[in-house]
């Protein structure tokens, strides 16, 4: 197995062993990420020195038995998080030149665990859509068809891991971003409790729904990652203590899912619910309980927009009044939707956010499920060209940018961890996604149980080569 194909736990486990250095896997990355890079375009801007001093400082640390969680593993973080002396233009003109001169809080950790950051990846402009198109980097494209997007906003990172160019990427979650790239591209996306990985010091807007967190090609790997990742940090005030890890894998015997093909408003295509309903009886058939249920909601989508809208037009209120001229056509119809929303709205919705979390504070309560199982989106990849399907389930998209991931945002609302995993395939061969959404602050479980679902189901493997 070349060094690029390893899972960062494998390659942990080898750096300790002095199998191989850091700099022999970071320069097997490197070459994968230029074999790969015409082709998918993931990476804003490759950061080759900075890794190479982060690997070399690793094979030190190695050498003396020492040395952070990370140690050694070659990572991506998506360029709409600060890294210190480079560019964080988040895909768009108006921020050209744009160098912060501190690091997030998350980024800091994944330096002090030794990762070596080897490059940032693309987003479209302000990470305000679902697929990775920006005028600053141009077109991302998906590693299983590159005539289809791999989604977004995280899409440069979920392409890059897809493609193994590096095994882990950092990626954020403010209505689906990385669960969205996770489900086109065959990956693990974990969004962990709100609050639990710190997002701070950071200019990104939608600071009350964004959670940061991991795009691997397994659980174990996203387990590892937000490890090193998570607690609280002292200059975000909406970070959190927590211990997030469990050691142990669950017994599927031991497991209670609740199960919603549509939360009673989310339709799906019939390839989707197909591998879905497989999934689900794989679990029955290995001893979990399941039971059919739903937290009563209808659809939070518009909530959603008030807030990330609202919040998008203050947050950007410089480049909107400023350099409008630079942004394109998409991005200032959603600021000018943000501009509409009145302060009762935006209030109205955030206290609507108090409805949603009890909603399913209340099922897991009832249920005693461990986390409710639902498709991550209801379609797979569509193709480049659209900025959304036209259709999923035979239910034409009637809200372009918002309608057809419905049942992402309640966990951002809400702040409650969610984990995609990969369960097959579609009719076009493409990745199809379970989502696995848990209690607030029950990250340890939840990934647990995605282990053990993962174990039962299946890895989906790596795409095809044509690409390179």
């Amino acid at each position: 197995m070349n060094l690029w194909e390893r899972s960062a736990v494998e390659l942990v486990a080898g750096l300790r062993a002095r199998d191989y250095s850091a700099v022999e896997v970071l320069d097997a990355v490197l070459a994968r990420a230029e074999a790969v890079s015409p082709a998918l375009n993931p990476f804003a801007a490759r950061l080759d020195e900075r890794a190479f001093a982060a690997a070399e400082a690793a094979d030190r640390s190695l050498a003396r038995g020492e040395g952070g969680v990370l140690c050694g593993v070659p990572v991506t973080v998506k360029e709409s998080y600060w890294i210190a002396g480079v560019e964080a233009a988040l895909g768009s003109r108006s921020r050209l030149g744009f160098v912060p001169d501190e690091s997030c809080g998350t980024v800091e950790r994944l330096d002090t665990a030794g990762a070596a950051i080897f490059a940032t990846t693309t987003v479209p402009e302000f990470c305000y859509s679902g697929i990775t198109e920006s005028p600053l980097h141009g077109r991302t494209s998906n590693p299983w068809d590159v005539s289809r997007t791999p989604g977004g906003s995280s899409g440069g990172a979920g392409a890059a891991v897809a493609a193994g160019a590096g095994p882990v990427a950092l990626g954020g979650d403010g209505g689906g971003s990385i669960r969205i790239p996770a489900a086109f591209c065959g990956l693990v996306g974990y969004k962990p409790t709100f609050g639990l990985v710190p997002h701070e010091p950071s200019a990104s807007g939608w600071k009350t729904l964004v959670a940061l967190g991991p795009l691997t090609r397994s659980v174990a790997d996203a387990r590892l990652v937000l490890g090193a990742i998570a607690g609280a940090h002292p200059l975000d005030r909406f970070s959190v203590d927590g211990s997030v890890l469990d050691p142990d894998a669950l017994d599927p015997r031991g497991l209670r899912f609740v199960v919603s093909e549509d939360l009673g408003f989310a339709p799906a295509d019939d390839d989707v619910l197909e591998a879905f309903r497989a999934a689900v009886a794989a679990l029955e058939a290995a001893g979990a309980t399941l039971i059919r249920d739903d937290p009563g909601l209808s659809s939070s989508i518009e909530i959603w927009a008030a807030i990330a809208a609202a919040e998008s037009r203050y947050s950007e209120a410089f480049e909107f009044e400023q350099r409008r001229r630079d942004l394109t056509p998409e991005t200032v119809e959603f600021l000018l939707f943000g501009e509409r929303v009145p302060a009762r709205r935006y209030i109205e919705a955030q206290f609507a956010r108090d409805e949603i979390f009890r909603a399913y504070a209340d099922l897991f309560a009832r249920t005693g499920a461990d986390a409710l199982l639902t498709p991550t989106l209801g379609c797979e990849a569509f193709p480049h060209g659209r900025h959304y399907p036209e259709a999923i389930g035979g239910v034409p998209i009637e809200l372009p940018w918002l309608d057809w991931a419905p049942f992402l945002y309640d966990a951002n609302l809400a702040g409650l961890p969610a984990c995609a995993l990969p369960i097959g395939r579609g009719d076009h061969g493409l990745p199809v996604s379970m989502q696995l959404l848990g209690p607030r602050g029950s990250d340890g479980r939840l990934l647990a149980a995605a282990e053990t679902v993962e174990q039962i189901v299946g890895r989906l493997g790596r795409p095809p080569e044509p690409y390179t």
